[in-house]
């Protein structure tokens, strides 16, 4: 394709990709601007995918029809679910992958999708109509090329004027051996947007012969290992092992004594890192009393050399990295391939898009990733995809797509962003959301697959596996509600996450009675994947049905509140004794719905109730002037 386009992505990371996808899916003509074609997908800090509400997160996009689960079953080098000894609800996908490998999955998928041009350059500047709000009309690239098009999403992570921290040392660029990206920043405050600055970091990495493995612990994945991507009935591939070691006090009193030379505590570096992520800077001065921090050691890929020491995040100038590794137990002879390094960049505070993605200021201009103030591939990748089908869903006239906080991670997360917003890197957990017994891992294609279907992301083969589960798993929901027992014990019996569901007597003689309905899926390797996924949504579904019932009771009215809307472009500071701080967080918000204000940080329920006896009145006055409109006529 060389154009004409209709969405134009700016940026390849995770981000880009799924919004690249998504609008080429949807069958508008999209070009992906990346600074490299071989950087698309690429994994800046640790190649893993997953985690404590990051795994929901990866197969939401999955259900929805996405670049993430597919391509991290390919690359999947360990597969472990987090939090087994826990509730189903809490149960979180994770896999190391194979950095190269996961890069190419997703390149070559976006190489074969129709409707989809991979262009490299950079892009200094959007072509705007200027108005009320202005309007995107394209992009012009740094060699003076200009794309045309109707809408741009921005996924530029953490390369918006980044600037790379190690010690005493600066040096532009957002990832080693890649430029910043400079131009843009300005242009986005030229077209009204506020700026901001946040920072992440990367540890060093260690060769993976260097390292003395008798002295560490191993971490092995699950057997069998469970796939991210509802389309894949298992994984095939060799799987490797991770380490577990720790510091140690000498190494913690060695962080002490050169603190000064930290660019976060020498006053360098000025913007907020991840809370959640911290430094070993932080973790040492944060938490003085602990004696010793775990570190994992993780293979980047099969063949790689580099192992990637996590838990150990730094910006300390390369001399004390060095010291500091060879303090830890395994690491006393390891050699150092790549320092770790801390990186500044501009965001865009996300109080200035709504919850489809979209720019208050500008239309037709979306935002998504770490440009939105989320750390992690995995919240990038969901915004992603929702930016990817609002934009040409934009293109095709259609009304946008919005992810309620009661039906997705993804929905909560954007909701935070927008409602809320950030004044440090957003991280995604399963305690930020509030019906999390109905958001589980196994049930995010029952949830997100039929919208998936219906904006066009999800082809036939998709639908067509999701309906065989869907069947299968009212099938076997409707076998345990009828076991004398109560379907709840036996649900607990087989959540036991010592024990494989599908070797549960009960659960093969249920099989071999139904097999003829069920596609022959007792042993029929085509579909034991999807029979298992089936099988476990049933069980969890059971075990938790009461819960589930007084959630959906709370969602109920939690709908109630979001379906008394907020008219557009409503003026707060017009409502009578509405106080000066709520008018002026309302004004940033705009908030949609009176749920939606009831969440704003500092809104009370008073604030609330004004505003709804003014929207009453205001129904009033018009109802009153239709009428007399009418008598005149």
């Amino acid at each position: 394709m060389d154009g004409p386009f209709e969405v134009i992505v700016i940026g390849g990371g995770h981000a880009g990709a799924e919004a690249a996808w998504a609008a080429a899916r949807m069958g508008v003509p999209t070009a992906l601007v990346s600074f490299q074609r071989e950087a698309i997908g690429r994994m800046s800090c640790n190649p893993a995918i997953g985690g404590i509400g990051k795994g929901q997160i990866v197969r939401e996009i999955d259900a929805l029809g996405g670049l993430m689960g597919v391509a991290t079953d390919e690359a999947g080098i360990q597969f472990r679910v987090l939090n087994r000894r826990k509730g189903p609800a809490v149960w979180a996908p994770r896999a190391q992958c194979d950095r190269a490998l996961y890069a190419r999955a997703v390149r070559e998928r976006l190489e074969r999708t129709a409707n989809l041009a991979i262009l490299e350059g950079s892009v200094d500047e959007l072509i705007v109509e200027s108005g009320s709000p202005h309007r995107i009309r394209g992009v012009r690239l740094s060699d003076g090329r200009e794309l045309r098009c109707t809408a741009v999403i921005v996924t530029t992570g953490t390369f918006l004027r980044a600037l790379m921290h190690c010690g005493e040392q600066q040096t532009a660029g957002g990832r080693i051996g890649e430029p910043a990206a400079n131009g843009l920043s300005d242009c986005l405050a030229r077209l009204g947007l506020e700026l901001g600055r946040l920072k992440t970091g990367t540890p060093p990495r260690v060769h993976r012969d260097s390292v003395d493995y008798a002295r560490l612990a191993v971490q092995p994945g699950d057997d069998p290992p469970a796939p991210f991507s509802f389309l894949t009935d298992g994984i095939d591939q060799r799987q490797v092992s991770c380490w577990i070691t720790y510091t140690h006090p000498a190494t913690h009193e060695l962080i002490r004594r050169n603190l000064h030379r930290a660019p976060m505590y020498s006053g360098q570096i000025r913007s907020r890192g991840p809370r959640y992520c911290p430094s070993i800077e932080d973790k040492v001065v944060r938490f003085a009393d602990k004696e010793r921090h775990q570190v994992f050691l993780e293979p980047e890929g099969y063949d790689s050399e580099r192992i990637y020491c996590n838990g150990i995040s730094t910006s300390l100038p390369p001399d004390v990295q060095d010291a500091m590794v060879h303090a830890i137990a395994g690491l006393e002879r390891a050699t150092i391939v790549q320092w770790g390094y801390a990186v500044e960049y501009d965001f865009v505070p996300p109080h200035q898009i709504t919850a489809t993605l979209e720019t208050k200021g500008v239309s037709g201009l979306f935002l998504a990733g770490q440009i939105n103030g989320t750390s992690g591939y995995e919240e990038a990748a969901g915004q992603g995809i929702v930016a990817g089908l609002n934009a040409a869903r934009r293109v095709q006239g259609r009304e946008p797509v919005t992810l309620g906080r009661d039906g997705s991670y993804i929905g909560v997360m954007i909701d935070d962003l927008v409602t809320k917003g950030v004044d440090e890197p957003y991280r995604m957990f399963t305690s930020r959301a509030e019906y999390r017994l109905l958001l589980r891992s196994d049930n995010a294609d029952e949830r997100l697959t039929p919208l998936g279907w219906e904006v066009g992301l999800v082809d036939e083969a998709r639908w067509a596996r999701f309906g065989r589960k869907r069947a299968i798993a009212d099938a076997f929901g409707a076998y345990l509600s009828s076991r004398r027992s109560g379907d709840g014990a036996l649900a607990a019996e087989l959540c036991d996450p010592d024990r494989e569901p599908m070797d549960h007597p009960r659960v093969r003689e249920w099989l071999r009675d139904v097999a003829s309905t069920v596609d022959d899926g007792n042993g029929d390797a085509e579909h034991a994947g999807v029979v298992r996924e089936a099988v476990i949504a049933a069980v969890h579904q059971a075990k938790y049905a009461g819960y589930v019932r007084r959630q959906e009771r709370q969602i109920d009215r939690f709908r109630r509140l979001e379906s008394q809307r907020i008219p557009p472009g409503f003026e707060f500071a017009s409502v009578p004794h509405l106080r000066y701080e709520a008018r002026e967080k309302l004004a940033a918000v705009a908030p949609r719905s009176i749920g939606q204000a009831l969440r704003i940080s500092g809104i009370s329920p008073a604030d609330v109730t004004i505003i709804l006896i003014h929207l009453e009145r205001q129904r009033r006055q018009r109802t009153e002037m239709h009428r007399g409109l009418d008598a005149v006529g």
